[in-house]
C-alpha cells in the first residue's frame, strides 16, 4: 500500500509541475495554437478592438454619470452661507423702536413718526387707542398686524407687540399747508405724490420742488414711500426747507384744495395740453403718478387739466421725479 501511493504522489506531482509550468490544463494543450491563429485574424482582432472601445466608452459613460453626484452636493444650499445672507439682508433699525413702554415714550414725546404696526391687542388697549387714532388721522400709516407678523420685521426681537418707524421730518396738516402757502406767494405751487412708492424718487422731487420754491408736498397715507432715511438723503436736506403734508385720502385732499382756489393738473404722457402751451397762473398743485402706473383714473378725474411734456426723442417716457422738474421749472419761468 506504501508503494502504490508514493507512485500516485509522484504521477499527481508530474502532473502538478507540468501543469503550473506551462500554465494551461493537459487537456487544452491546443489552446495556444488557436490564440495564435486568433490574434493573427485581422478580422477578429476588429472585435476585439471594438470590444476595447465598447469598454472604454462604457467606462466613460459610467463616469459621466457619477459625475452629477458631485456636482449636484454643490447645488445644495450651505446653511452657513444662507446665515450670512440673512444677516447681511437685514434692514437698518437705527429709525425703528419698539416695545411697549419706548413706543409709548416716543408718541407722547410728539416725535415724527412714520410707520407703526402693532397687534390688535395694543389698538385697542386703553394706553394707546387714543394716541393711535389721533396719529392715523393725522396720515400716520398704522398697520394691525398679527403676532408672528411682527416678530418677522423685527428679526425676532422682543417688540411686545408693538413696533414703530420713525420720520425724518415732521409733517403738518393740510390746512396748515394751505395756511402757509396763501399767505406766503400769490400763486404758490404744491406738488402732490400719487402712488409713487420709490424712496429715490419720493427725494428727488421733494429736492427739485424746494429747489424751484414750491411751497409744500403732498404725501398719501398709503401706496407712497414715507419720509425714510433713504427719502431725506436723496433730498439732499431739502425737507429741513419744505413742508411735507401726509393725508389719508389723496383725493379728498385735492377736493379741499380746489374749495380754496387751487388748480389741479396732473402729468400724463396722454396730456391734452402740451405743458409748454399752459398759461394758467392761478396757485397750482401738481400732481405726479407712478412710472408704471401714472396717475390712477379716479385722481385724473379731480384733475382740471391733464398736462404732457414734449419728446423729441425715441423715449417714450420720463423718471418721475425727472417729469416733476421740468414742470416745475416751466410753471415758475412763466
Amino acid at each position: 500500500m506504501k508503494n502504490s501511493s508514493n507512485k500516485f504522489r509522484k504521477k499527481n506531482h508530474k502532473e502538478y509541475k507540468k501543469n503550473s509550468d506551462f500554465g494551461y490544463h493537459p487537456k487544452n494543450t491546443n489552446r495556444a495554437e488557436e490564440n495564435d491563429r486568433f490574434l493573427n485574424n485581422p478580422a477578429k482582432n476588429k472585435k476585439v478592438d471594438n470590444l476595447k472601445k465598447n469598454d472604454e466608452n462604457n467606462t466613460y459613460s459610467s463616469s459621466k454619470r457619477r459625475n452629477p453626484r458631485f456636482k449636484s452636493k454643490t447645488e445644495f444650499p450651505n446653511k452657513n452661507s444662507d446665515m450670512d445672507q440673512k444677516f447681511t439682508n437685514k434692514r437698518n433699525f437705527d429709525d425703528w423702536i419698539w416695545g411697549k413702554h419706548s413706543v409709548y415714550e416716543a408718541l407722547s414725546s410728539g416725535r415724527a413718526i412714520n410707520r407703526i404696526w402693532c397687534t390688535s391687542e395694543i389698538f385697542s388697549s386703553d394706553k394707546f387707542y387714543i394716541l393711535l387714532k389721533d396719529l392715523k388721522s393725522k396720515g400716520v400709516l398704522i398697520e394691525e398686524v398679527s403676532w408672528n407678523r411682527l416678530s418677522q420685521l423685527t428679526y425676532g426681537a422682543s417688540h411686545q407687540g408693538v413696533a414703530l418707524q420713525l420720520a425724518f421730518s415732521k409733517t403738518i396738516s393740510l390746512e396748515q399747508l394751505i395756511d402757509f402757502s396763501k399767505h406766503n406767494c400769490p400763486n404758490p405751487i404744491i406738488v402732490a405724490l400719487d402712488g409713487i412708492t420709490d424712496p429715490h424718487n419720493v427725494g428727488a422731487i421733494i429736492r427739485s420742488a424746494e429747489a424751484f420754491n414750491c411751497k409744500g408736498v403732498i404725501i398719501p397715507q398709503r401706496r407712497s414711500a414715507g419720509l425714510t432715511g433713504t427719502v431725506a438723503k436723496v433730498a439732499a436736506g431739502a425737507l429741513e426747507h419744505l413742508h411735507v403734508s401726509r393725508v389719508v385720502n389723496l383725493n379728498r385732499a385735492l377736493e379741499e384744495l380746489k374749495k380754496n382756489g387751487f388748480l389741479v393738473v396732473g402729468l400724463s404722457g396722454d396730456g391734452q395740453i402740451s405743458i409748454s402751451n399752459f398759461q394758467e397762473k392761478a396757485p397750482l398743485v401738481v400732481v405726479v403718478g407712478s412710472e408704471d402706473k401714472g396717475i390712477s383714473l379716479l385722481t385724473q378725474k379731480k384733475c382740471d387739466f391733464m398736462l404732457s411734456i414734449s419728446l423729441k426723442g425715441k423715449t417714450s417716457s420720463l423718471n418721475a421725479s425727472v417729469a416733476a422738474a421740468i414742470s416745475l421749472f416751466q410753471f415758475t419761468a412763466k
